[in-house]
C-alpha cells in the first residue's frame, strides 16, 4: 500500500430530538393528508427540537460528545470542528464555536459551512483535505439543522418536508488507503431563484416588511427544484463512478441526501444499484438538510464493513450538489 495519507472515517454519531411530528399531526395544522405526503415524498414523521432557547448547537454538541465517547478520545484532542448548517444559532459567531464550547473541545478551532443540503459533503471534502495535508490528526465534520426554525407551518408545500437533527463523524489519517477517495462538487448560483430564504441577510435585513411578508422562511419552487435535483444528483453520482472506473456492482451502499424518495430512486437507478443497497430513513426523519447523510451513516454503522465502497450524494438549495466516494475504514459491528 502507498504511504499517501488519506482521511479515514473512524467514528460516526447522530442526534435526533425526542419530539415527533407525524403526518397525522400535520393534517390538523394544514390542508394535507398522510397519504398525499407519503406518496409524494416518502415521509411519515419528522423530529422537532422543542424547548426555549434551543438551537442547532444543542443537537450538534451532544452528537459530538457521543462521538468522542465511541472513539474513546477526549474532546480536547479534536483540532478542528466544521459544522455544515443553514440554521446557525446566530448569524455570528459560528455555530461550530458554540459547539466546541458546549462539548469541551477547547483546543479546536471551528467554522461553519453554508451550502444547504450539500453542506455536509462540502465540509467533508474540506476536512479530508486538512487531514491529507498532514497538518491535522483529528477533524470533526458535522451536519446539523433546526429546519423547524425556518419552516412556515401554514405552507403545506414545504412544512411537510423538513425535520431537525444532527450527525457528525471523525476523520483521522490512514496510510492504508481507507477514507475519502474522491469528491465531485458543483454549484450554480442561478438556482438561488428557486430555493432560498429571501430575508435575514445583508441584502434584505429583517424589517417589519420582511417579517410580515414571511420572508424569513424557506421559499421553494418545488417542480423546478425537483427537476434539477433528479438530474444533478444522478449525473454527478454516475460521473464519480465513471471517473474512478467503478460500476454499481463495486458499490456497497449509496448514501443519498434524504430530500425525496423519487430523487433517491432516480439516483440509484442511474448508478445501477438495487434498492437494498440504498440507505433510506426519510420516512422517519424527513429532510434534515445537512444532517441527512451523517444520520444515515450512524444508523447503518453496524452493517458497514471495512473496505466497503460508499457513494454519498446530495443536492441542495441555491443550487449545490455533489457526490463523494468513501472506502469505509472499520467494521461497524
Amino acid at each position: 500500500m502507498s504511504n499517501k495519507i488519506t482521511a479515514a472515517i473512524t467514528a460516526v454519531n447522530g442526534y435526533v430530538p425526542e419530539d415527533k411530528l407525524t403526518n397525522f399531526d400535520l393534517e390538523k395544522i394544514v390542508e394535507t393528508t398522510d397519504e398525499w405526503i407519503r406518496t409524494r415524498s416518502g415521509i411519515e414523521e419528522r423530529r422537532i427540537l422543542k424547548g426555549e432557547s434551543k438551537g442547532t448547537s444543542d443537537m450538534v454538541a451532544p452528537a459530538l460528545t457521543g462521538l468522542c465517547e465511541k472513539r474513546g478520545i477526549s474532546p480536547e484532542e479534536i483540532e478542528c470542528v466544521i459544522v455544515a448548517t443553514v440554521t446557525p444559532d446566530m448569524v455570528f459567531p459560528a455555530t461550530a464555536n458554540i459547539v466546541c464550547h458546549k462539548a469541551g473541545a477547547t483546543n479546536a478551532f471551528g467554522f461553519d459551512v453554508s451550502a444547504a443540503c450539500s453542506g455536509f459533503l462540502y465540509a467533508l471534502t474540506m476536512g479530508a483535505a486538512m487531514i491529507e495535508s498532514g497538518r491535522y490528526k483529528k477533524v470533526v465534520v458535522a451536519g446539523g439543522d433546526k429546519m423547524s426554525a425556518i419552516v412556515d407551518y401554514t405552507d403545506r408545500t414545504t412544512c411537510i418536508l423538513f425535520g431537525d437533527a444532527a450527525g457528525c463523524l471523525l476523520l483521522e489519517p490512514s496510510e492504508n488507503g481507507y477514507g475519502i477517495k474522491d469528491s465531485l462538487l458543483k454549484s450554480d448560483g442561478q438556482g438561488s431563484d428557486y430555493l432560498k430564504m429571501k430575508a435575514g441577510g445583508s441584502l434584505r435585513p429583517a424589517s417589519h416588511e420582511t417579517v410580515d411578508n414571511k420572508e424569513h422562511y424557506i421559499y421553494q419552487e418545488g417542480k423546478t427544484v425537483f427537476k434539477f435535483a433528479v438530474k444533478g444528483m444522478a449525473d454527478v453520482s454516475a460521473e464519480l463512478l465513471e471517473r474512478n472506473n467503478l460500476t454499481g456492482d463495486d458499490i456497497a451502499w449509496l448514501v443519498p441526501h434524504q430530500a425525496n424518495l423519487r430523487i433517491i430512486d432516480a439516483t440509484a437507478q442511474r448508478m445501477g444499484l438495487p434498492a437494498e443497497k440504498v440507505m433510506i430513513n426519510i420516512n422517519r426523519y424527513g429532510n434534515t438538510t445537512a444532517a441527512t447523510i451523517p444520520l444515515c451513516l450512524w444508523e447503518w454503522e453496524d452493517q458497514l464493513k471495512k473496505g466497503d465502497k460508499l457513494v454519498l450524494a446530495a443536492f441542495g438549495g441555491g443550487f449545490t450538489w455533489g457526490a463523494t466516494l468513501v472506502e469505509w475504514a472499520y467494521d461497524g459491528k
